[in-house]
């Protein structure tokens, strides 16, 4: 139970969940689904059949579509985001040499006059 609340919770499942209703419907459709056409059913029934199959056809490609970029945007934006905390851990591991590190810088003194005159 605890596995298929994780499965759901997963940020990739309503995008992956959309792509294979899509894949289920399109294999569907290549094993027989225009198989309602050779029944002898009524005419409003086969339009109405024909007319869902249409919609589902002209449909589905897109949200497969928009499924698939999903998948991949969250795929590279968390493998960026764990590049990122990689170099971070790389960066705070390497030792900074004494002359990388920052040093008081000293006022020039006409910078120093012009904020007492400010002042």
């Amino acid at each position: 139970m605890e596995t298929l609340k994780k499965i759901v919770k997963n940020q990739y499942f309503p995008a992956a969940a959309v792509l294979a209703a899509v894949l289920l419907f399109w294999a569907a459709g290549l094993l027989g689904g225009l198989s309602m056409l050779n029944d002898n059913n009524p005419p409003i029934a086969t339009l109405t059949w024909m007319l869902f199959v249409y919609a589902a056809a002209v449909l589905t490609p897109l949200a497969g579509l928009m499924a698939t970029v999903d998948l991949v945007r969250r795929w590279h934006r968390n493998r960026h985001a764990v590049e990122i905390e990689w170099a971070q851990e790389a960066a705070q591991d390497t030792p900074v040499p004494e002359t990388a590190q920052e040093k008081p810088t000293q006022n020039h003194p006409a910078q120093t006059k012009a904020r007492k005159e400010a002042a």
